[in-house]
């Protein structure tokens, strides 16, 4: 994406004014050229003496997406000074951490990473955590459902603490360290596990869950939603240590509520 409306977030253009936003998509075998940039900068109307900086700098911020492994490289804001000279005053890079054995670099830059202490206590687990301010705290299994469990909890009138993914596994040292980082968190005040079994089976999750609660003293309810493979062996495991501070809901929808409805 390519915007001569500089020094706004990105979103905030797209809202607002997405004409002002040139997109390109680019063919991974074939890279980008310096054809497809003069025609990015020219579709995003820049004014015509930024072109040859601007061009050279999108070929390198490729170069650096595509060598670095990295998830996001982002210019904001790209300037033009008076002497007609184009600058970078500000970038942000998110590099992929399942391309680290690649990269021994990496670790240097993740020191210089800032962050509060419920994500540098989950990062040093492992954990792909983002604190939040809300008071439900959530952990799901994949990203795509944490988010969505993040959105189906502010559907339902609550605020999620967090969106954190333990991703494919879900045994007792997963989720003892999930359940851990969020406990942490003096705003929890109910917990809602969101599990799809797809590869990961139900009942592995129940177990981990169960031991994972011996390890950790748990101070708020949790709410359990599990389906997927294995999901009624997984039940049956939980249905006997089910109590006011362990329930379970058949639902994304009705974990979502009861979660909330116990945060009062």
């Amino acid at each position: 994406m390519l915007s001569k409306e500089g020094g706004v977030e990105i979103e905030a253009v797209a809202e607002s004014n997405p004409d002002a936003i040139a997109k390109i998509w680019v063919d991974p075998v074939d890279g980008l050229t310096i054809e497809a940039c003069k025609e990015w900068v020219s579709a995003a109307s820049l004014p015509p003496q930024a072109e040859e900086g601007t061009v050279e700098i999108l070929m390198k911020l490729y170069q650096a997406y595509t060598d670095g492994d990295a998830d996001l490289v982002e210019i904001n804001p790209l300037i033009l000074t008076p002497e007609g000279k184009v600058h970078v005053l500000d970038a942000k890079v998110t590099l992929d951490g399942n391309s680290q054995f690649r990269h021994e670099d990496y670790a240097q830059y993740d020191q210089t990473q800032t962050r509060d202490e419920r994500e540098a206590a989950a990062h040093a687990k492992g954990l792909q955590y983002v604190g939040l301010d809300g008071a439900v705290g959530v952990i799901a299994n994949g990203a795509g459902l944490a988010m969505s469990t993040v959105d189906v909890i502010n559907q339902v009138g609550g605020q999620p603490a967090n969106f954190l993914d333990i991703g494919g596994g879900a045994n007792a040292d997963v989720m003892a360290g999930a359940l851990e980082v969020i406990n942490n968190d003096p705003n929890v005040k109910a917990i809602f596990i969101n599990i799809f079994g797809g590869i990961t089976r139900g009942e592995e999750v129940a177990n981990g869950i169960l031991e994972a609660m011996k390890r950790v003293e748990i101070t708020s309810p949790i709410v359990i939603r599990l389906d997927g493979t294995n999901a009624d062996e997984g039940r049956a495991i939980l249905e006997p240590n089910l109590s006011d501070k362990l329930l379970m809901e058949p639902t994304m929808l009705d974990a979502a509520r009861k979660a909330v409805e116990l945060v009062g």
